[in-house]
């Protein structure tokens, strides 16, 4: 192994809701991956222009409480051209790139005053692109948030998908997540600046979103949103206490119980049994939820309990295959813990095949191709992560590791270009340090 290791009006949802029940289509019980696209806000002015966010925020938090459908991550978005409107070719671009199954965009318009949305869809499969726009749906002056919970029904039937009435019960829930549109759009504002993935952008969203907390202090959604962000500061007391207040007021609503495990595994003190009891907590009340099944694998893991780690990660697999973090954490079990080889390989590719840019999956399989003794296939891995992110200073390090086996004088100028880049970093000093040992050992063997 290398010295380094990886780094609606109520009439008219009745109506819709009863047409969705009634679908006569055959079911397609397979999951798959939806990305929910941020609608163009055409013909809005600024203060408007956050609308458009909107609609994709409310399909997602309604979709992730269908089964067969898995909303992707927005910050998948990040690593691909970002379009001035998403219109049909960049949705369909980004459906291609990112592997989704279904591509989920639209636009929403004023005409003569008034809101329009006009939802539509596309579905890939392989060469094949099957485009739907469905109805438009008109939105009175002050009823945006009651429209809301009709948009994912819509789209549902679209999609020939069925659900049982507690889902389309929880599906409409969240769609409207609040009942003031104020707080809805401090809310959306709040995530768009936490979309920037910066120190100054998250400040902004913990203001932004404590707005929409002011406004609506049964905002439940707003609460835990509030505590991601402190998480992602590192605010670990303010984002247990936003998780906590989230949970007592919904305590059906498992977001946050997921939450607490995240921050008891990742605790300065080994908290794994604690961190198993939140997720076990989330996955009673949705035993679909494939990211507490695998938190619950990453607690076993800790524990040392790899079988049952590997079971709650397979288990998080049935619920969603489309997870590569899943698919990675799989892979190190596998190799570290088994000697499972293949498995490993496998597990690690399936990750790179959802996720291309997902560099803990390329650096896991190049450093089991490294102790294999495939170093050209590692080499190809490394490679791969530095074009991505050419400032990550592991791959840089594991790629000079390689070269030292198959062209030393290249490793010579790996080694210098990780410590021109890593030396003013306090938390790289004593890889520095070996690497300088690397370094000065090549060059005396390989004098001019």
């Amino acid at each position: 192994m290398s010295l380094r290791g990886t780094r609606p009006s109520w009439l008219a949802f009745g109506v819709l809701l009863g047409a969705v029940l009634a679908v006569a289509a055959p079911v397609d019980a397979k999951t798959r991956s939806v990305l929910v696209l941020p609608f163009a806000p055409l013909d809005l002015g600024r203060e408007e222009q956050w609308i458009g966010e909107g609609m994709a925020e409310s399909l997602r938090l309604a979709m992730v409480q269908i089964p067969t459908l898995v909303p992707m991550d927005r910050s998948r978005l990040r690593g691909i051209a970002q379009p001035e409107v998403w219109d049909e070719a960049a949705a369909l671009s980004a459906a291609r790139t990112l592997g989704a199954d279904v591509a989920i965009y639209g636009e929403v318009r004023r005409t003569a005053g008034e809101l329009s949305i006009q939802p539509r869809l596309a579905e890939v499969s392989g060469a094949t692109v099957t485009r739907t726009a469905l109805d438009p749906v008109p939105v009175a002056e002050g009823k945006l948030m009651e429209r809301l919970r009709t948009l994912p029904v819509a789209y549902l039937r679209s999609l020939k998908v069925t659900a049982s009435e507690p889902e389309l019960a929880r599906m409409q829930k969240f769609a409207a997540p609040t009942t003031s549109v104020r707080a809805y759009e401090a809310y959306i504002k709040g995530q768009i600046a936490s979309y920037r993935g910066n120190q100054e952008g998250n400040e902004a969203a913990v203001d932004l979103l404590g707005r929409a907390v002011e406004l609506d202090p049964q905002f439940v959604v707003a609460h835990y949103a509030i505590g991601v962000v402190h998480q992602t500061l590192g605010n670990r007391w303010k984002a247990n206490a936003q998780f906590r207040a989230c949970a007592q007021l919904d305590p059906t609503y498992p977001e946050p119980y997921k939450a607490i495990g995240d921050l008891y595994l990742t605790a300065p003190r080994r908290l794994f049994d604690q961190a198993i009891e939140a997720y076990s907590k989330a996955l009673d009340l949705r035993p679909t939820y494939a990211d507490a099944y695998a938190g619950l694998g990453d607690a076993n893991a800790a524990k040392g309990n790899f079988d049952a780690a590997v079971t709650a990660y397979q288990k998080a697999l049935a619920t969603n295959p489309l997870n590569p973090r899943v698919h990675v954490s799989l892979g190190k079990i596998y190799y570290t813990e088994k000697q499972l080889y293949y498995e490993a390989v496998t597990s690690y590719k399936k990750a790179i095949d959802l996720d291309p840019r997902y560099v803990e999956a390329r650096m896991g399989l190049a450093e089991v191709y490294e102790e294999k003794g495939l170093y050209q296939d590692a080499i190809g891995e490394y490679k791969k992560v530095v074009e991505q992110d050419d400032k990550n200073t592991g791959a840089l390090y594991n790629l000079a590791l390689v070269y030292e086996k198959v062209d030393p004088r290249e490793a010579i100028t790996l080694w210098e270009r990780y410590i021109k880049l890593a030396g003013p970093l306090p938390t790289e000093k004593d890889w520095v340090d070996v690497a300088i040992l690397h370094l000065r050992k090549l060059k005396n063997q390989y004098k001019d």
